[in-house]
């Protein structure tokens, strides 16, 4: 019924429109839908992560596992597993049926990002701040770690004249961002010399490697067939690139060549990119500002901007878009605010009422002479036997995009769950910092009390007779 409310031409948009509703639980650093697009994870400057119900805009969970900042966040095929790295050198994988820890695991440095392998929960892949990528296998109680290797793999012709100044350089390379192609049997590793490396998740040795840049590769996103690939690195440039089936068994890397599709950038104002993203179908790609409140799409038809979806005045880290609709999601950095930006579907009552008619301003209603008159019994239970007489479908089930299929996962609600953390409970006291209002703050007949002042103050206020109280940059220097 929902469906016949809105416009044909609305359903038929792929492109969010305008800001639409924001989200708030604590301060939020990273987030990613999940693959059914129901559920919203956040990660939060405090090591907890949130579970937004994306319907119903409320907290549906709540995590407590790390210490410090969530870095990344990845979901298992299904939706009932959701890996989280932290700056406190922890991964940590979750159980959403219970909210329970399945396995907890350290690192000897920070981690940049963790990703799921997409069929098997119990293994993932980490890119380890100044070392080398990991391969961890969690199904056994004790996680097994296994290296994966950095440096480039080059043309014979190179391999052959390597230098050892070459080797050394090669060496010191270490990978900023690991993630798994939608087969799982590859991985995609980018470095810090903007080399671009496929790995076999098997033997773990490097199948293929180009070089994208010379800069530093910040981030990689593959569309959900894999087949294509949008790169963000410290050059401020994004590229796009379309990749071979990797799993086809006549595939040769030897001579295999990777060419950049398209190349995104501002030419004019030189701005660089914080995330980047794909769109559920793979048509577009968003990205992030440094220093900068807009959100920029580009078409990859022709490689052109379509539009700049404004944002509130903040920078936005974290971009995510909707795996279903033209729906995307942003971080603030400097509120933590998670921010939505959709389409504006303006509803067509008259869909459901022919001869609804929507007027601009009030009308006079004349009323008809027989409009409200007494019904003989005898008419309306006649009319009741009719209605009686219609056969009405209750076992066909239309099918619905994105809906659950039969065994599928789904996080079981709970009732029992902390109030989220009101924006109206939170002050600002700096960029990024955040601390609760005291329980009487706003109250006149309580500030008075609770008010927090210098002994200069005190003794002004008892010569006055009056207390008075503080203002917010007094308070905040009070503490």
């Amino acid at each position: 019924m929902n469906l016949s409310l809105v416009d044909p031409f609305v359903l038929a948009q792929d492109c969010p429109e305008a800001l639409t509703g924001r989200l708030r639980s604590g301060h939020s650093t990273s987030i990613r839908f999940s693959h059914r697009g129901d559920l919203l994870a956040s990660g939060r400057l405090d090591g907890i992560v949130i579970i937004f119900d994306i319907e119903t805009s409320g907290v549906a969970r709540k995590l407590r596992g790390h210490t410090r900042q969530v870095q990344s966040l990845s979901w298992s095929a299904n939706d009932r597993y959701l890996l989280s790295a932290s700056q406190d050198w922890k991964c940590v994988l979750w159980d959403l049926k219970d909210g329970s820890r399945v396995r907890t695991v350290r690192f000897e440095a920070p981690i940049f990002i963790a990703e799921l392998h997409p069929k098997n929960h119990l293994l993932f892949v980490a890119a380890i701040f100044e070392d080398q990528p990991v391969l961890v296998d969690i199904s056994s109680e004790i996680p097994v770690k296994r290296t994966l290797p950095s440096a480039p793999r080059r043309p014979q012709i190179e391999r052959d004249n390597a230098t050892e100044k070459q080797a050394a350089q090669d060496a010191k390379q270490t990978s900023t961002v690991t993630v798994f192609t939608p087969s799982g049997d590859y991985i995609l590793a980018g470095t810090n010399k903007g080399w671009m490396n496929i790995i076999d998740t098997a033997t773990r040795q490097v199948q293929y490697s180009t070089r994208l840049t010379n800069n530093l590769i910040i981030f990689i996103r593959t569309t959900a067939s894999g087949r294509d690939i949008v790169v963000n690195s410290s050059d401020r440039i994004i590229r796009t690139l379309h990749l071979p089936d990797l799993t086809d068994p006549k595939l040769d890397f030897e001579n295999m060549r990777l060419e950049v599709e398209h190349k995104f950038q501002d030419v004019v104002n030189r701005l660089s990119w914080n995330h980047v993203s794909f769109s559920s179908t793979g048509e577009y790609v968003t990205a992030s500002t440094w220093m900068n409140h807009d959100i920029y799409v580009w078409e990859r038809g022709h490689g052109s901007l379509v539009k700049i979806l404004e944002g509130p005045k903040e920078e936005l880290s974290v971009v995510e878009w909707h795996p279903h609709r033209p729906f995307v999601a942003a971080v603030g950095v400097d509120s933590g605010r998670v921010y939505l930006w959709s389409i504006l579907t303006p509803q067509r009552w008259s869909a459901l009422a022919p001869d609804f008619v929507e007027v601009e301003e009030n009308v006079e209603y004349v009323e008809r002479e027989d409009e409200f008159d007494i019904q003989p019994i005898e008419e309306i239970h006649k009319r009741r036997l009719d209605l009686e007489d219609e056969e009405v479908d209750v076992l066909t089930i239309e099918p619905v995009k994105a809906e659950l299929e039969q065994g599928e996962f789904r996080m079981p609600v709970l009732l029992d769950i902390d109030a989220s953390d009101s924006e109206d409970e939170v002050i600002a006291i700096g960029a990024g910092q955040f601390r609760r209002k005291s329980p009487g703050q706003g109250r006149d007949w309580m500030n008075d009390n609770e008010a927090v002042v210098s002994g200069d103050e005190q003794k002004k206020a008892a010569t006055n007779g009056t207390a008075k109280t503080q203002n917010g940059t007094k308070r905040r220097r009070a503490e």
